[in-house]
């Protein structure tokens, strides 16, 4: 009996531990492999140092000499003293375009952004008409951007730039890439406009100017379209609407054409889900998608493919749509779908 009694109560042990293993199994899978890892702002502090000395800032000041003829020294006292700035580190982990289309376009749809763009609509009449006929870009949408990106140039961001980008590229390893380009970029758009480094404001993200752009699509697609010589985003109304078109125009944006079409509440093939998972790069062609989804569609130019854009709704059920080449030039700018969704809706709340 004692041998019994042993073996039964070596059995419930054996049961207890596996039931332990796999609790411990479930609430690791749960957690997920980046659960315990900290975030970017955890690591640093505000106002910490960044050390000039590191491997990653020497062979950024040795490729600003070699390729771009900056001078040690200049770097030296440029740099001198750059520290991190925390908040856009904190900022960068909670980005708007992250939430669900229902919680993401009232932030930017709203009456007072509508009625604030059809003023300006109004008031620049003359200038919109000579920025439409250059870039065939219709003005309802350049002036969208506008309001989106700057409330019409009255949020134009107040980090300040230099340490921004110094920090994302110090303290955010996962875009360091991208800001050490954006860093060099800004160097040199700063040094061709006879601009101080260190007096710009922008975005926690880097972008600057009514525009919102970032050092490297200023220098790609700014504009000067008052002929002063000069490319400004900050104060030149004319500059600022003919850049936002520029970029439009130079991602084939083509005037009068289809934006987005309606397909649905819900995808009806495999390939359609396939597309959708993948983003913009999930391209379609366009007959296969009326054709799967049953709904009449316009031919986009060029007979080019469509990506398949899903919004979430409140009620917890999905609109999605089939987004036409200048719904994807619009993700260019910004390669979210709600973002290019909020533009291309509040363009259309213009002509309501």
């Amino acid at each position: 009996m004692k041998g019994k009694k042993a073996n039964k109560i070596r059995r419930l042990f054996l049961i207890a531990a596996a039931v332990m293993i796999l609790l411990f199994i479930h609430a690791a899978a749960v957690a997920g492999p980046d659960k315990a890892k900290p975030l970017a702002a955890e690591l640093v502090e505000d106002g910490q140092s960044i050390d000039l000395d590191s491997s990653r800032y020497r062979e950024l000041f040795a490729e600003l000499q070699k390729d771009h003829g900056f001078d040690d020294r200049e770097l030296r006292e440029l740099f001198a003293g750059v520290a991190i700035l925390k908040r856009p580190l904190e900022l960068m982990d909670r980005q708007w375009e992250a939430r669900p289309w229902h919680e993401y376009y009232p932030r930017f749809i709203t009456a007072q952004t509508i009625n604030e763009g059809r003023k300006k609509l109004s008031k620049h009449k003359t200038l919109l008409d000579r920025v439409e006929k250059e870039f065939g870009v219709e003005r309802e949408i350049i002036v969208a951007i506008w309001g989106i990106e700057s409330r019409y140039g009255t949020h134009k961001g107040a980090f300040n730039m230099f340490r921004t980008l110094n920090t994302m590229f110090d303290a955010y390893p996962r875009r360091r890439d991208f800001y050490r380009q954006q860093l060099i970029s800004y160097l040199l758009l700063c040094r061709e406009n006879d601009i101080d480094p260190r007096r710009i404001t922008g975005s926690y993200g880097g972008a600057f100017g009514q525009t919102q752009f970032i050092p490297s699509s200023f220098r790609e697609y700014a504009v000067d379209f008052d002929n002063d010589n000069r490319r400004d985003v900050w104060a030149s109304i004319p500059d600022i609407l003919a850049s936002i078109a520029n970029y439009l125009h130079r991602y084939n944006w083509t005037f009068a054409a289809p934006v987005y079409l309606d397909i649905g509440k819900e995808l009806k093939g495999d390939k359609l889900e396939e597309a959708y998972k993948k983003g913009r790069k999930g391209l379609v062609p366009w007959r296969e998608v009326m054709a799967i989804q049953k709904v009449p569609m316009l031919p986009p130019p060029g007979d080019r493919d469509v990506t398949i854009v899903g919004l979430e709704l409140e009620d917890g059920a999905m609109r999605y749509l089939a987004g036409y080449p200048n719904f994807q030039a619009i993700t260019r700018w910004n390669n979210s779908n709600s973002y290019a969704m909020a533009v291309t809706e509040l363009a259309d709340r213009f002509k309501d």
